[in-house]
């Protein structure tokens, strides 16, 4: 059922050192219409071994390179955990989305409740923006309360505001925005990150997000760099250690309940790459501090970036059914690049995963599945591929051809899964 094709070539690296081979194999993965997943191997290596590995002190922890996605470490990614403030930035998120949609205005103004005033606010004896009683506040500095002082009363105000309570919020906004960016386990049960047994985020999940803010809404994430907030004449500095301990350092959330420990997500740039971390567990702030510094500067030192496929380049093949073609080219129209230790000698697998036959026709340029990049048994980074070429509809007999055969291939899946 497999085919292969194989190529060694020399690919130029992005610090201007090359691969030293490319090896090129399409296997299969697994069989059955609407289900077969097929998959290019692409193994690269460096030049010296790296010995420097990371070792972190934080129960969960994970290290993404934002532009790629590369994961650099990752220690127990998937674990669930209560993420505290750090679930302020989903809140963020939804109210970032809304202003995009035009469903929300920065001027709109949302009144502080009794309820957000005794939760979350000065009464509560947790973070606040110390917004006070029925006052009306407005959406922007609503945004500015919740991530810069980390208020819990801007959250459930702007909760009640847009959805009429906290509990909706959560479940209607939180959890179905979440699922619509792919984030699969975590799952809210309101606004703010105070201990409740619905809030549960995985390290991973949160350095989704956090890429996901970064890249798509600029103009709001300033906001996590600012350094202080005034409200009722009550002047607060951000909470982040980061901003003024860490050279590019400009986000975003620090965290903490009993149930979930020190945490944090941070970010920060330089020599023109941005790195993302986030820890999760930890017993004191400080350590939580010098955990997410001490984890970003050996990113910075130990890792470049390298281009595994140039823009359009050819990167495999996804078989076709009942088309004019038995298959079909796919690449990726901007550079696929992944970060590797520097002087290192890693093995990386690249694989093309989709599900198939695709069905004729193939329009060019339509997303056919995803190159997923394997650091040892982690993936390190993964990125869309798309068709680079058109396919037809075969003839009648190809299409019979097509269906016999995958009607075969269907009743031998069909006699292993019963044994």
């Amino acid at each position: 059922m497999a085919t292969e094709t194989a190529t060694s070539r020399k690919s130029g690296a992005a610090a201007g050192r090359p691969w030293r081979s490319l090896i090129a194999a399409v296997v299969a993965l697994g069989v059955g219409w609407g289900g077969i997943v097929f998959a290019a191997n692409n193994s690269v290596q460096g030049a010296k071994k790296d010995e420097n590995g990371f070792d972190g002190d934080a129960p969960t922890a994970i290290l993404i390179e934002a532009s790629s996605g590369s994961v650099l470490f990752e220690k127990n990614a998937d674990e669930l955990r209560a993420p505290s403030s750090m679930m302020k930035l989903m809140t963020a998120e939804v109210v970032f989305n809304a202003i995009k949609k035009g469903d929300v205005k920065l001027t709109d103004e949302y009144r502080v409740s009794e309820n957000a005033w005794r939760r979350g606010g000065a009464p509560s004896g947790t973070s606040t923006m110390f917004a006070a009683i029925n006052s009306k506040v407005s959406v922007d500095d609503l945004l500015h309360g919740a991530i810069i002082p980390s208020g819990n009363d801007a959250c459930i105000a702007l909760a009640e505001g847009i959805a009429g309570n906290e509990r909706t919020f959560a479940t209607d906004f939180m959890t179905k925005r979440a699922r619509e960016l792919g984030m699969t386990k975590s799952t809210f049960g309101n606004s703010n990150g105070l201990p409740d047994p619905a809030n549960k985020m995985t390290v991973r999940e949160l350095s989704k997000l956090a890429r996901y803010v970064i890249q798509t809404y600029p103009e709001f994430y300033k906001l996590f760099g600012e350094k202080e907030f005034t409200w009722n004449k009550i002047r607060q500095q951000n909470r982040n250690p980061l901003l003024n301990s860490l050279t590019g350092a400009d986000g975003l959330k620090t965290g903490y309940t009993k149930e979930g420990g020190y945490g944090m997500v941070g970010s920060a740039v330089q020599n023109d790459t941005r790195l993302i971390v986030v820890v999760n567990g930890l017993e004191d702030p400080e350590d939580r501090a010098t955990e997410a510094k001490k984890m970003l500067e050996w990113g910075f030192h130990s890792f470049e970036t390298r281009t595994l496929f140039a823009a359009n380049q050819q990167i495999g093949y996804a078989k076709v059914f009942g088309g004019d073609s038995r298959s079909v080219k796919l690449a990726s129209p901007e550079p696929i690049k992944v970060m590797v230790p520097k002087n290192g000698n890693e093995k990386l697998i690249a694989r093309i995963v989709y599900s198939g036959p695709v069905r004729a026709p193939v329009q060019s340029g339509q997303q056919v599945g995803l190159v997923r990049v394997w650091r040892g048994a982690n993936v390190a980074m993964e990125a869309p591929v798309y068709a680079a070429e058109a396919v037809a509809t075969g003839s009648t007999m190809r299409r019979a051809i097509d269906g016999a055969s995958e009607l075969v291939i269907g009743m031998f899946r069909a006699s292993a899964e019963k044994l």
